[in-house]
């Protein structure tokens, strides 16, 4: 089963500096059945202005996943750590018992990235920070996973979670069809282009969710880019 989410009917915010489309009730956007997709939190698409960010705030029992689409964002904490997630890099930021963090935009130009929360299946972690490169190559058959917290996946170059959750992703060339299945239950993130999923056809900026399904195949009617985050259901 299929559930379409298109741009136009996502949650808006707009700070100036910061301009936000919500794919679950976040800030002054709140609709009582729009809350998460399982242990999907928060999925806010975010453009933040040049030398623009969000000022040092604490996060508790997280697990906050940032994909960096266009420009760099800056990273510091408490912790000691301090990066700077350029495009096409994945950060993960186990929040567990505590951390203070800032993340700015030092740049000259505008920095456009997915923030995504997914609760944890842990809860009292130390909190820990790491970052690596999403594939730059296109792919075929089955995009990678990047980021996950299932054993068979911890390996280099897998960014790791407390959920038993993976998110994967890839740049896809047109008419190209990637096949890859889901454990649980699977929500679709269309970074670039254009795809089709089951006859619909989504563009940039949409979401969809996918349930009661094994698998999901996406065809490429453009050259692409895509999320797929495969999670639990809440209970």
């Amino acid at each position: 089963m299929i559930n379409i989410r298109k741009l136009n009917q996502l949650g808006k915010g707009d700070h100036g500096w910061l301009k936000s489309n919500f794919h679950f009730s976040f800030a002054d956007y709140f609709s009582r059945d729009n809350m998460n997709f399982g242990q999907l939190r928060v999925i806010n698409d975010d453009l933040i202005s040049p030398h623009m960010g969000f000022d040092t705030h604490p996060h508790q029992n997280m697990e906050i996943i940032t994909y960096v689409r266009s420009g760099a964002i800056s990273h510091k904490d408490n912790m000691g750590n301090k990066g700077v997630t350029k495009a096409g890099d994945v950060q993960v930021m186990s929040a567990g018992t505590g951390v203070y963090h800032s993340e700015y935009n030092n740049t000259d130009e505008q920095v456009s990235l997915y923030q995504i929360w997914i609760m944890p299946n842990e809860k009292g972690v130390k909190p820990r920070w790491d970052q690596e490169k999403f594939p730059s190559e296109p792919v075929t058959g089955e995009l990678p996973v990047l980021v996950s917290g299932r054993n068979a996946d911890q390996r280099h170059g897998v960014l790791f979670i407390h959920q038993d959750a993976a998110i994967y992703g890839g740049k896809i060339n047109k008419s190209t069809i990637v096949t890859n299945k889901i454990k649980h239950q699977a929500y679709i993130l269309i970074s670039e282009g254009e795809v089709e999923i089951e006859g619909k056809k989504l563009t940039k900026g949409d979401g969809a969710e996918i349930t009661k399904q094994s698998s999901i195949s996406v065809k490429a009617l453009s050259d692409a880019e895509i999320l797929i985050l495969d999670v639990p259901p809440r209970g």
